[in-house]
């Protein structure tokens, strides 16, 4: 039996991890953590009965002290208390499962305690890539990723000499947007941005495959993650969602994970690896698929991507940047305050106006996170 503590438990990706080890005794909850919703986190705890909890805001981790009066629980508060749920003894996998850069200083804690990383917190590697491979080396602690299409890579090179890689092959659905241009996209509202053509996803997440900053940050993540310059990851649309991405070799043979646009599908193997287990969820339907096709990715119109491989290829606070700068025109675009297009122009001018740290620390990635906010504060 695996020890799981979930970062994000109430999110989109920890409410899926929870419903993957529901439907098995495999596993124990050891941790639950999450952010204000005391409300989902009582109805997890009461299910699921971890030893910890831990709410980053005090006041919902004082409400869920009380909410939860009658079961023998910890529940802790602040990111000292995500630190200490996440680096528990008996852990032996943390699910990085929150949205945003708040994931970097729970993961760095886990890896130097020695617990492997199932990641689906793409932040962390986005910003903190050179951090977070050499402290998982240092460790010997395994990152399993988590987001389909990494996970998709991941099974792609099992068993093969990643020397011999010659492309990695990045699909992308397209978004709720594929197919329009630039003045089509003026005036559209964050309904019909979430309103995803074949994921279910947190609303973050969802705008960014609208945009296609989502794609772009998962360029710099592959790029981490298997050790393999941006120049040879092409993202590729595949608006059937059912190839989550794959890897030509230098033979030119191409492999890929095929599967049925469900995230519990990676959450599962990522717990399980290297084994695989039965999942109760659909198959893929060849027949009823009929046919997949394949596009080029109109980088003009969706400069996400654009964006991440200028960054990448900067290197140094570039990529933290982009990333924070998405985060809060995203946050804006939500509550209403900027239009859709909006969001390009906030990243573009944030990474024209950086002065590049070249090689930066946890405490400078950081402090390029916050001045990227203070200068959006200023002009936005």
């Amino acid at each position: 039996m695996k020890n799981i503590a979930i970062l994000g438990s109430t999110g989109s990706i920890g409410t899926q991890t929870l419903d993957v080890i529901s439907r098995t005794n495999d596993f124990k909850v050891t941790a639950l953590i999450a952010g204000n919703n005391a409300e989902a986190m009582e109805r997890q705890a009461r299910e699921f009965r971890p030893g910890t909890i831990c709410m980053y805001d005090e006041k919902a981790a004082s409400d869920l002290k009380t909410r939860l009066s009658d079961l023998d629980v910890r529940v802790l508060s602040g990111m000292a208390g995500i630190k200490e749920a996440v680096c528990l003894p008996e852990n032996d996998i943390v699910v990085t499962a929150v949205v945003g850069m708040i994931g970097i200083e729970p993961t760095i804690s886990a890896i130097q305690a020695g617990k492997d990383i199932a990641l689906a917190n793409k932040e962390t590697m986005v910003t903190a890539g050179h951090l977070i491979t050499r402290l998982a080396k240092e460790n010997n602690v395994r990152i399993l990723p988590v987001d389909s299409e990494h996970s998709a890579i991941f099974q792609s090179l099992n068993g093969e000499d990643h020397g011999g890689i010659r492309k990695i092959i990045l699909t992308a659905s397209g978004g709720p947007f594929r197919g329009k241009k630039r003045e089509e996209l003026k005036y559209v509202t964050a309904a019909q941005a979430l309103n995803h053509p074949n994921w279910k996803m947190g609303k973050k997440i969802t705008i960014d495959s609208a945009t296609m900053v989502n794609k772009g940050l998962e360029v710099i993540e592959a790029r981490w993650l298997f050790d393999v310059d941006a120049s040879r990851i092409q993202i590729v649309v595949q608006p059937q969602s059912v190839l989550h991405s794959a890897v030509e070799f230098n033979d030119r043979a191409i492999i890929g994970q095929f599967g049925t646009p469900d995230m519990r599908i990676p959450i599962q193997y990522a717990l399980y690896y290297p084994e695989r287990h039965d999942l109760s969820v659909n198959s893929l339907d060849l027949f009823e698929t009929g046919s997949i096709s394949f596009e080029k990715p109109d980088l003009d119109t969706f400069k996400g991507p654009a964006f991440a491989y200028d960054a990448i290829r900067t290197g140094g606070s570039m990529p933290t940047v982009l990333n924070a700068a998405n985060e809060k025109a995203v946050a804006m675009f939500l509550r209403g305050d900027i239009k859709f297009l909006d969001i390009y122009d906030i990243i573009e001018d944030c990474m024209s106006a950086h002065s590049l740290i070249e090689d930066p620390d946890l405490a400078q990635i950081l402090e390029t996170e916050q001045w990227t906010y203070e200068h959006i504060r200023r002009k936005f």
